[in-house]
C-alpha cells in the first residue's frame, strides 16, 4: 500500500461502473480492489484488507445489503466503512442504515462527490453516529 493513501474495496456487477471507480479512485492515490457481487466481496475481503468498502445494492448471488450486513457481523469487518453506491431508493436508505452502512451515494454520481465520500469515510473519527457528522451520510445526504 506504498503511497496510497487508503485502499478500497470495490463492489458492483457491472464491469463499467467498477472500473469508473477504480480509475477516480486511483487518480487520488487509492489502492482499489474489485469484486463483482457480495459472494465474491465476502472471499476478498479476508484476503485483500480494504479500508473501506463501497456495494451496489442488486446484483447476483448476494446483493449489497445482506453483504453489508454479513460484513458488520463478521468482527473482522464489522468495524470497516461501508457505502453504498446505487440508486438510493427509500427502500434502499431505510435498509441500509439497518445492515449498518455509512453512507449513500446515489448513481448517477459526480467523481469528485465519490472522492469526497471516501476521503470523508476514510479520515473519519470514530464510530458514525446517527446525530453526528457522518450520521448525515448516513441519512443518504452525500450530495453538497
Amino acid at each position: 500500500m506504498s503511497g496510497a493513501s487508503g485502499r478500497v474495496l470495490v463492489v458492483d456487477d457491472n464491469r463499467v461502473i467498477r472500473q469508473l471507480i477504480r480509475v477516480n479512485l486511483e487518480l487520488e492515490g487509492y489502492e482499489v480492489v474489485t469484486a463483482a457481487d457480495g459472494a465474491e466481496c465476502l472471499e476478498v475481503v479476508q484476503h485483500v484488507r480494504p479500508d473501506l468498502v463501497t456495494l451496489d445494492v442488486v446484483m447476483p448471488r448476494l446483493d449489497g445489503l445482506r453483504t453489508a450486513a454479513r460484513l458488520r457481523d463478521d468482527p473482522a469487518t464489522s468495524h470497516l466503512p461501508i457505502a453504498i453506491i446505487s440508486a438510493c431508493t427509500q427502500y434502499e436508505l431505510d435498509s441500509g442504515i439497518a445492515a449498518g452502512v455509512d453512507a449513500f451515494l446515489a448513481k448517477p454520481f459526480e467523481p469528485s462527490e465519490l472522492v469526497r465520500l471516501v476521503h470523508q469515510l476514510m479520515h473519519r473519527e470514530g464510530p458514525p453516529s446517527l446525530d453526528g457528522r457522518h450520521g448525515a451520510g448516513r441519512a443518504g445526504s452525500t450530495r453538497s
